[in-house]
């Protein structure tokens, strides 16, 4: 006999990121950067390149950030209306992404390890093979940086529009710093051939490692607030409450705002007031206000649980106050 009631007042729980078109071009890139690594790594040791076999270690780690981007892509959607997840398991993303800027942050500290190692004791580098090497490397980086910059623009999530993919925007970030490092190496490996530079070949593998760390913590910085529940912005929080307490004598008691998704937001709202009304109320006045699309920043809020209290006696003026 309730039928209709709970429809109403239901939510959906579903948040998580499907991205089929840049999970198959994602399970490509890993394709094309596992040979190329292979051929880097061995071409490297074979021409005393450290530029050039840094660039090959570094995909080897992309390779395995590839391959958490697939598991987390794979991951989310079979669990997607998992009933373990609070709200279903939209967060899985954003982890890869952030166990991915680590694994960025571990290759850069590699790189600085071995190019400081490289300039106290220098090697005879073969220019001419490891130029073609690296050379054929960028390529492989371009067709790569192509294939998911398209997805990366073009995702969407479950129903939801446009979204912010944290999974795949870390792996476009190992395919940026691929490509980086293969531009240092043929740099330093030219400047070495042509000018006798070969002290550059090791210092570019130290400028691509102080990059690729700067790319790390961006991507770290971004992820982390997600994972970790943190709340919103204080002039959003303010949108929420002046919106409320504009409309008669409402008064918020208590208020938390936290991501479920990577662009979606809850809400749990306490309200107070003389002459309360039903939740939807104060829901439909948060959905509807222009003010919060304006000073909310685009904050989406997915899913609104609302408290109502009615006040008794005189003192509900000073709440908040």
């Amino acid at each position: 006999m309730h039928t209709d009631t709970l429809n109403r007042l239901q939510h959906d729980h579903n948040y998580s990121v499907i991205n089929r078109k840049g999970e198959r071009r994602t399970r490509l890139v890993l394709v094309l950067t596992l040979l190329t690594m292979i051929l880097e790594i061995a071409a490297g040791m074979m021409f005393g390149s450290m530029a050039l076999l840094a660039d090959g270690w570094h995909m080897g780690t992309h390779v395995a950030a590839f391959m958490i981007t697939l598991y987390a892509y794979r991951y989310s959607r079979r669990h997607a209306h998992d009933d373990k997840f609070a709200f279903s398991s939209g967060k899985v993303g954003v982890l890869g992404g952030f166990a991915s800027s680590v694994a960025l942050g571990v290759v850069a500290l590699m790189m600085l390890i071995e190019s400081s190692e490289r300039i106290l004791t220098p090697r005879i580098i073969q220019f001419d093979h490891a130029l073609l090497v690296a050379g054929f490397g960028l390529f492989i980086n371009f067709v790569c940086a192509l294939l998911l910059k398209d997805s990366h623009q073009h995702g969407h999530s479950h129903e939801h529009g446009h979204h912010h993919d944290h999974n795949l925007k870390a792996a476009y970030f190992h395919v940026l710093a691929d490509a980086l490092t293969s531009v240092l190496a043929i740099v330093a490996l030219y400047s070495g051939k042509t000018y006798g530079w070969n002290w550059l070949d090791p210092v570019m593998g130290m400028v691509g490692a102080l990059i690729i760390s700067r790319w790390s913590f961006s991507l770290m910085k971004e992820t982390s607030p997600v994972l970790l529940d943190e709340s919103i912005a204080v002039k959003q929080k303010t949108a929420i409450k002046d919106i409320i307490e504009s409309d008669a004598d409402n008064r918020i008691a208590d208020l938390h705002v936290w991501r479920v998704g990577p662009d979606h937001f809850a809400a749990i709202i306490s309200v107070v007031s003389h002459n309360p009304k039903a939740p939807d109320y104060y829901k439909a006045l948060l959905m509807q206000s222009q003010s919060l699309k304006r000073r909310g920043g685009g904050l989406r809020l997915g899913h609104i649980t609302v408290e109502v209290h009615q006040c008794q006696g005189g003192g509900c003026d000073e709440i908040n106050n």
